[in-house]
């Protein structure tokens, strides 16, 4: 069955809205069977009243979740000495690399751990 681009009408606002071929593929792809019945964006202000009293995440105007800035800690590079920040509270029984020796450090520590386990 060959779609066609709808026009719908929203039922919080009632402003016409398209429905467009590439969206009612997209809903048959996932198996929905209805034409959506909100505009975009009362749609999306409808997904942000739902999210309930999770304040650390908001809808954003891109159709995702906007996340609160992560905090970030400092720390001592244990390979080269310069400060770091991470995203983990750093422990004192364990080493912290910055993000130029992240890479070679965690690379190297990998394989090694891997041989000596077999």
């Amino acid at each position: 069955m060959p779609y066609t681009d709808q026009t719908l009408y929203c039922r919080d606002c009632n402003e016409e809205f398209i429905f467009t071929v590439g969206e009612q593929e997209f809903y048959a792809s996932r198996g929905l069977m209805n034409s959506p019945t909100r505009c975009p964006s009362c749609r999306a202000a409808h997904k942000a009243t739902r999210s309930g009293g999770d304040r650390s995440r908001s809808y954003s105007n891109d159709g995702g979740y906007a996340r609160e800035p992560r905090q970030m800690y400092s720390a001592t590079c244990a390979s080269c000495g310069k400060e770091a920040q991470v995203p983990f509270q750093p422990r004192e029984d364990r080493p912290v690399y910055c993000s130029d020796c992240y890479q070679p450090q965690g690379s190297g520590r990998r394989s090694s751990d891997r041989r000596s386990r077999w």
